[in-house]
């Protein structure tokens, strides 16, 4: 999920730039780090700069908003899909269960794959099947057809999405130029996951569902026609000899049961032994990874990147953060439309602010702040500001008019989108080149199962304050958690390496 999403609407169950006359083939040094990354060990190799770096910007913006889009596009048309494939109460959930199974499932394999056979490789074969896929998803003509295509959207993403950061990362030299590269693929994102839910509504309700699968197929055209011209081209093919199956096959299989179970848990109950069974066994199974990667000549994730303190810092911060923001969403979704008494097409009309704001936080924040703070107290200041701004969403609720909850929704797309990219930005530091794809999916992993995880123990707290009062209480009670956790997991970010003095 990106940071940006929103809930499901189905109730609560730096360093200094390069010198000039730099190729761009020796490894550029790491945000906020004034020594080069580790050489690569094979694989990939460095790949060379773009030969023409806005047209290869623009395209990884495009992929990422095309992904951020397929998020949320599906929601407000799954009326009208159930309606027309015959689907049950209790099956249409499927259609959104199915790509979180491909992608969540498989990021980590995209990641490591990215890093494996190249990075421009996969991001075209992902971009090919998620727009396949959506062909496939438009002609479906009943149930099963359509969440196999969903299911393979999810995995064409998982491909697509790893393959964008490492490019963003290998291409695009460490300091202004790659501040300025992290803001616009941040911005991209953030108004791709808040543009799909107003952009499905209004497909639906002039052209019918079948529209929000069609609108995925020029994105994903553009993509793979461009992609070869612009991006730097991979290096050396890895052979099946240096893929760790066994490794591969085990974080899919565990990865792909905890995605389940949380998506289960998020429809029948938490409590229920489908969604815990699938989560135990998922993490037993992502448990049995460490002894089958100790035995790997080349492992799919190295040991390495697990005492890595940068990743595993803002591992922490996006569980936090995703959690939280998805709540606030929630808390959005639940107040215009439950007591404010909107539609659907005027709630996601309505979001569209959020949108503007996360682009003009990313495009125009973003860069000085980094220049002139730095990774490490951007985003402590970022994580802190999302949380405070949950304290107007409290204060918001309070009032009976969707005027008073605009300046919360607008300051969370300021505060959200200008620190999304920030977490990429700090978790690629100290990463090597060739570790940049599965490095950035393990963030992304985290990112998707603290949003799930954030999103039901928070609505916990907030239906427990709402026996007790009005529905308004429960939903103040949750911004001000959720904002209370953000806050305090903000010092975190303090634990990063400081940049040395100049």
């Amino acid at each position: 999920m990106n940071p940006t999403q929103p809930a499901q609407p189905t109730g609560p169950a730096g360093t200094a730039p390069a010198e000039p006359g730099t190729t761009g083939t020796e490894p550029p040094a790491s945000a906020g780090s004034s020594t080069a990354r580790p050489a690569p060990r094979g694989g990939t190799g460095v790949p060379e700069r773009p030969r023409r770096a806005l047209p290869a910007l623009a395209v990884l913006a495009l992929a990422h908003f095309t992904i951020s889009v397929d998020f949320n596009i599906v929601y407000i048309a799954l009326p009208q899909i159930g309606t027309a494939l015959g689907f049950g109460q209790a099956s249409l959930q499927w259609v959104v269960i199915a790509f979180s199974l491909g992608y969540g499932g498989f990021l980590l394999l995209g990641g490591r794959a990215a890093d494996r056979l190249g990075a421009r490789r996969m991001l075209v074969s992902g971009a090919v099947l998620m727009g396949a896929a959506s062909v496939v998803g438009a002609l479906a003509g009943n149930p099963g057809v359509l969440v196999g295509a969903r299911f393979l959207q999810g995995l064409g993403a998982a491909a697509l999405f790893p393959a964008t950061l490492s490019l963003l990362n290998t291409a695009f030299l460490a300091g202004p130029e790659r501040t300025r590269a992290m803001a616009v693929w941040g911005t991209a994102g953030a108004f791709g996951a808040l543009a799909g839910g107003a952009v499905g509504g209004i497909l639906t309700s002039a052209f019918g569902w079948t529209s929000v699968f069609w609108a995925l197929v020029p994105a994903t055209l553009a993509v793979v026609l461009a992609a070869p011209g612009v991006l730097p081209p991979d290096g050396r093919r890895t052979g099946p000899a240096g893929f760790d199956l066994p490794g591969a096959a085990t974080v899919t299989a565990g990865s792909l049961l905890v995605v389940l179970g949380i998506s289960l848990g998020q429809s029948v109950g938490w409590a229920s032994w489908q969604s815990t069974g699938a989560i135990l066994l998922g993490l037993l199974t992502l448990g049995a990874l460490l002894l089958v990667e100790r035995r790997a000549a080349d492992p799919l994730l190295p040991a390495r990147l697990l005492t890595n303190r940068p990743l595993l810092v803002t591992m922490v911060l996006v569980f936090v953060l995703m959690g939280s923001v998805n709540t606030l969403h929630y808390v959005y979704t639940t107040h215009v439309q439950g007591t404010l008494g909107l539609g659907p097409l005027a709630a996601g009309l309505g979001f569209l602010p959020q949108g503007l704001a996360a682009m003009l936080g990313s495009a125009l924040l973003l860069p000085p702040l980094l220049d002139r703070w730095g990774v490490r107290r951007s985003l402590f200041a970022g994580m802190a500001a999302s949380g405070l701004t949950a304290a107007l969403f409290a204060l918001a609720v309070a009032a009976d008019s969707y005027w008073a909850m605009l300046p919360a929704v607008v300051l969370l797309g300021v505060t959200a989108g200008t620190t999304y990219p920030v977490v990429f930005a700090a978790a690629a530091s100290g990463v090597a080149d060739d570790e940049q794809g599965v490095g950035s999916a393990m963030v992304s992993t985290t990112q998707q199962i603290g949003a799930a995880v954030g999103l039901a123990s928070l609505v916990a707290v907030a239906v427990a304050d709402a026996a007790a009062g009005p529905a308004s209480s429960g939903l103040g009670a949750v911004s001000l958690t959720g904002g209370a956790v953000t806050v305090a997991a903000a010092f975190l970010a303090l634990a990063l390496r400081k940049p040395p003095a100049p």
